[in-house]
């Protein structure tokens, strides 16, 4: 099969970017999204032409870093899959596929296909940890948990930061991402010292990168790789609204001290 590709090509974020168009080669069905681009790539760098720049890590749905557009949708047509598990038998011979980078704010554009999203770092490193002594692991049954919540925390953790749900979003909320994020050690025991603090801080992180207000549309949620539910931005919210108050709490309680 080939497929004719209009790609996003943009050296820089200061310099103008424009769609380009091109012919694939022969190119086997089976292959994934990515050996597609790579064979694309080994023709232009042939004729010695600038390869088309693309993040990629693992290719296995695990680390996120793969995140492509494709025909407007986050990650390709298909749910639940990560543009790496996206394969060329998911098109037609001789289809148009257009191909852009995620754009949000928060993400500024590296080069071509490629953005920048240590915005996601830095919510994490505001409030994604948990105190533990350090040295040997515990015991895995010393903290009982309950199964439910267990299941709960596990289903929040298996999100992969990829951007594709703030891509998705018309505002370029980050909303489903930290929500997952503050979630999945909100539940467990472990995290229960930090419960409160972790939600403001990594709110407030997210509100600071310039990310946009959720308006609960579910498009995050359609798109997302791992199916993260927009549950989790409920119980999210709940716990930003009562770390307020215990804030408000403290203020109060500090200023009747002074």
């Amino acid at each position: 099969m080939k497929v004719k590709l209009k790609v996003w090509r943009q050296k820089n974020r200061n310099t103008q970017g424009s769609f380009v168009t091109y012919d694939s080669p022969e190119l086997n069905a089976n292959m994934s999204f990515l050996e597609m681009l790579d064979v694309v790539n080994e023709v232009l760098s042939n004729q010695g032409e600038d390869p088309i720049a693309f993040d990629h890590d693992c290719r296995e749905g695990i680390c996120g870093t793969c995140s492509l557009v494709i025909d407007g949708k986050p990650h390709g047509p298909h749910r639940a899959v990560a543009t790496c598990q996206t394969y060329m038998r998911s098109f037609k011979d001789g289809d148009l596929i257009t191909v852009e980078p995620f754009r949000a704010k928060p993400f500024p554009l590296i080069k071509d296909l490629v953005v920048d999203r240590a915005s996601f770092d830095r919510v994490q490193q505001a409030g994604g940890f948990i105190s533990v002594r350090t040295g040997s692991a515990p015991d895995a049954n010393s903290i009982p948990v309950p199964k439910e919540d267990a299941d709960l925390a596990m289903d929040a953790a298996q999100c992969i930061g990829c951007g594709a749900c703030v891509a998705a979003c018309k505002n370029a909320s980050a909303m489903l991402f930290v929500s997952a994020k503050v979630s999945h050690l909100g539940l467990l025991p472990q995290g229960q010292p930090e419960r409160f603090r972790r939600v403001k801080a990594m709110v407030e992180q997210m509100d600071s990168e310039g990310f946009g207000g959720c308006t609960v549309t579910g498009s995050c949620e359609a798109v997302c790789p791992k199916e993260i539910s927009l549950d989790f931005i409920a119980r999210m919210n709940r716990d930003y609204g009562i770390a307020l108050i215990k804030g408000d709490a403290k203020q109060l309680a500090g200023g009747g001290a002074s």
